[in-house]
């Protein structure tokens, strides 16, 4: 801004005005952003895949809370495909979209396109997926992702009755064969999930009390890239080729997600489980998507972990709008959240572990399913 040679009464009725104009766009000590400018702006926002049932769901309701807040949405899926990811981010910001939100393939490979946001003075919203090492992350929103795996894990020694979902003592006392499955390695929510359910578990295995027959542990061998069900599958399939053909039985798996446990339990069919002779193992989950919960009424996977994605969006929808003002956003979490650069502040929101026993009430009552939809 240039300013000439007034009278010293012209200047200051200028620099009045001057000031009272950018005093109505942002908060004071606040220069998030300019609320003016940013009335009904582009607002970005790339899936990883319309593969998975919950990726089309988050789309959905982030696009219809975002224009119901008077933005527009330029809503893009990757197919799992990195480089369309970025290519598709790069595009965006290309067209001004002033707030990018991403949930990243893989979280370490957007880093250049991170940056031509920061040089445009773009903030950045990590959705439900960490995106990791970069300083242009701005914040983050997501569930309680070491909880969820606390959740797996836990209600995996419910339905051994190992534990009472109080949390007391069951009556069973095993020993008992089981398999670990984990997320996929490029996906930074993995190894929460992973880490979480093994401080849950590791005291059993230490016991004797499970027993993972196959000897696979470590995070590495038990991932799942890209969370491919024929992947998970196939894992299993050469599990009980390899370590059950002897007669054992498998009478657990830890699965972080139910398009895993879909996989899982395919595999397990194929071998004989889910006959009366043979029950099937108590099977966990995670996303409740459709297709499980349907299982679980019909006694074949376990559990899920119910994240409430209505409440993401919304939350996520809020943040941005927030940010587009020119306000400082809401978060409850400035300390766990490291992705290699700085902390990113994160607003975080809770899981609840569904089974037979409760999913009337966590998801029909609640509205996220019909009870048409699991009968149809």
């Amino acid at each position: 801004m240039k300013f000439v040679r007034l009278s010293a009464a012209a200047g200051a009725v200028l620099l009045a005005a001057a000031l009272t104009a950018c005093g109505s766009s942002t908060k004071s000590g606040d220069k998030e952003g300019d609320s003016g400018s940013n009335a009904g702006a582009l607002v970005g926002v790339t899936m990883p895949t319309k593969s998975s049932e919950r990726w089309v769901h988050d789309g959905d309701n982030l696009r219809t809370a975002l224009e119901k807040l008077g933005y527009k949405v330029d809503l893009q899926y990757a197919e799992d495909d990195i480089p369309t990811q970025a290519n598709q981010v790069e595009n965006q910001i290309t067209k001004g979209a002033k707030l990018l939100i991403i949930a990243s393939i893989d979280g370490t490979t957007l880093s250049t396109q991170l940056q031509q946001a920061a040089d445009k003075k773009v903030k950045v919203i990590a959705y439900d997926r960490l995106i990791r090492n970069s300083p242009n992350v701005d914040y983050y929103t997501t569930f309680d992702n070491f909880k969820v795996g606390v959740q797996q894990a836990t209600s995996l020694l419910v339905g051994l009755k190992l534990k009472n979902a109080d949390g007391s003592d069951g009556t069973a006392k095993g020993p008992f064969n089981v398999e670990l499955f984990a997320g996929s390695p490029d996906d930074n929510n993995a190894t929460f999930f992973y880490n979480g359910a093994m401080s849950v578990l590791q005291p059993y295995i230490d016991k004797g009390t499970l027993v993972v027959k196959s000897g696979q542990k470590d995070f590495k061998t038990i991932a799942i890239l890209r969370w491919k069900a024929e992947t998970a599958q196939a894992r299993m399939e050469d599990l009980l080729t390899k370590t059950y053909s002897g007669g054992a039985k498998v009478d657990g798996v830890l699965s972080p997600y139910d398009g895993l446990s879909i996989g899982i339990l395919s595999a397990l069919r194929s071998n004989g489980y889910g006959t009366k002779g043979q029950p099937y193992p108590v099977v966990t989950g995670q996303d409740a998507e459709l297709t499980s919960v349907k299982s679980i009424v019909k006694g074949e996977q376990y559990s899920t972990i119910f994240k409430d994605l209505r409440k993401l969006a919304s939350e996520t929808a809020k943040m941005a709008d927030q940010v587009l003002k020119g306000q400082k956003p809401e978060v409850n979490n400035e300390k766990d959240y490291e992705n290699g650069n700085k902390i990113v502040p994160t607003y975080l929101l809770q899981p609840v572990i569904v089974d037979k026993t409760n999913y009337q009430k966590e998801l029909i009552e609640s509205g996220y399913l019909t009870q048409s939809q699991l009968t149809s």
